[in-house]
């Protein structure tokens, strides 16, 4: 009956597909929908429904048949002007939208990791600490700490690097998280399946002890308290200046430095996010990329083929790892503060629920995958939590059943049961589309092909019993 459900769906899908993608028809009805998206939330900056309608509009851009350049310039101008305008009109749309650039990225990574490759890596998120304490260490007072007891560093401490070492932190955070990708890879070579999951679920909580922990005794992480200031790159002043002729008129007011460096480290996690994409895309295709499919497929036939699989392996540990290290080096200059909190073992499984979430292997899906459990986290549901908040304030009742919503206990905030929503989204999506809301083309091909679409063998060879026998002619 879930078959038959999702076959119906897939029907009605694909027929909106079709008319959408004739002719003219896609152009204009995605110029339209981003302008509308844009326009609602230019009017209304605190609408969560119209931020939603137009963030969707990249959905559209990448699915409908269009010109390439058509898709490349409507990307450029929804990334460079549109959002943020929309941005500085509203600054926690912004920040949702580099949550969303940050995690797609990570996500990524681990895509290389679990979905080419095939290595359950539950870890993941400790080479995101280590980009990000590796900045917070250099670009703090952290290192005139290191013999005092855990604490703020008095005023007057100079900071260990100048602000715009940062970077240069932004290439070292690539190389050193490579390399802590290639020492968690060396000891959990011979393991598969369920024991790798353990091991590197294991290590991403070693990483976050020592966080925890490193603070005698000689003080170099502070321990729980975190690393703060941590240093943030300068902004050169002619830049800020061409932000304030074209920002100001446009929000109706002056943009202050903070929402500056807002715009700032969006705009690097879009580059990044970038070079990112290509890179994973050249992987794909590639020589490498095709080792790490034989690989997930069935380790004994890759070695059987000639794969080396220890140096495969190890550059899929370093490849996914490096993409983490540069996003943790962005998030501690983002927020000139970390903590070990920020790098729990909810975060790995966070980001593991946004690759199964877009699809495994599939590099679109792992970005969508992103952008959907931010949205859920960051705004439907603290927006539900928020709303009923303000009706227990009120004095608002219900009608029919004559409950106030003061009565309604905080047990009951949506924000409270984000897990239990994940995981009803994850048993939906295994049950409706295993291969993920995008997936990948060798996934969906795989399962067409598990479904019975094979084709029908033909009719038995006769072998001959003796080489006499032949049929030349034929032959």
């Amino acid at each position: 009956m879930a078959k038959g459900f999702s076959l119906q769906l897939s029907d009605r899908y694909q027929s909106l597909r079709q008319w959408l993608n004739r002719g003219r028809t896609p152009y204009i009805f995605t110029l339209a929908y981003l302008l509308v998206g844009a326009l609602l939330v230019y009017i209304s900056p605190r609408s969560l429904p119209a931020f939603l309608l137009f963030i969707s509009s990249a959905i559209l851009i990448f699915s409908l048949r269009m010109n390439n350049r058509f898709k490349i310039g409507l990307a450029a101008v929804t990334l460079l002007f549109l959002i943020p305008v929309v941005g500085v009109r509203n600054i926690f749309y912004l920040e949702v939208i580099f949550q969303i650039s940050v995690f797609a990225a990570l996500a990524l990574g681990l895509n290389i990791v679990v979905g080419f490759a095939g290595l359950l890596d539950l870890g993941y998120v400790a080479f995101y600490a280590v980009g990000a304490y590796l900045w917070a260490f250099f670009g703090s007072q952290q290192y005139y700490l290191m013999h005092e007891i855990p604490g703020t560093a008095p005023p007057g401490t100079p900071f260990l690097l100048p602000a715009d070492s940062f970077y240069l932190f932004i290439f070292l955070g690539v190389i050193i998280a490579a390399i802590t990708g290639i020492l968690l890879g060396l000891p959990v070579l011979r393991l598969r399946g369920d024991y790798l999951a353990i091991v590197t679920l294991g290590f991403g909580e070693v990483i976050r002890v020592l966080a925890n922990n490193l603070d005698k005794p000689l003080n170099l992480t502070n321990g729980p308290q975190g690393i703060t200031p941590i240093q943030r790159p300068t902004l050169p002043e002619p830049m800020l200046e061409a932000l304030r002729v074209i920002l100001n008129p446009l929000v109706g007011r002056n943009v202050s430095e903070g929402e500056f460096y807002n715009l700032f480290f969006y705009l690097a996690a879009l580059a990044i996010i970038l070079v990112v994409i290509n890179v994973v895309r050249r992987l794909d295709d590639s020589k490498i990329g095709r080792a790490w499919i034989a690989i997930r497929e069935d380790e004994t036939a890759a070695i059987a083929m000639g794969i080396p699989l220890v140096r495969m392996k190890l550059a899929a540990f370093a490849a996914g790892a490096s993409f983490a290290g540069v996003m943790g080096v962005l998030f501690a200059a983002s927020r000139t503060f970390v903590s070990p909190e920020s790098f729990s073992f909810m975060q790995s499984i966070g980001v593991l629920t946004m690759v199964i979430l877009g699809g495994l292997g599939s590099i679109p899906g792992v970005i969508v995958g992103a952008a959907v459990v931010i949205i859920l986290n960051l705004q439907v549901l603290q927006g539900l939590s928020l709303y009923l908040s303000q009706l227990r304030q009120s004095d608002a009742v219900i009608p029919i059943i004559n409950f106030a919503w003061k009565n309604l206990s905080t047990q009951l905030d949506p924000a409270k049961y984000q897990r239990m929503l994940f995981g009803i989204i994850l048993v939906l999506m295994m049950i409706y589309r295993p291969a993920g809301l995008i997936p990948a083309a060798r996934r969906k091909r795989e399962l067409v092909k598990g479904d019975g679409d094979e084709e029908e063998p033909g009719p038995p060879h006769e072998v001959p019993e003796t080489p006499g026998e032949v049929d030349h002619g034929a032959a």
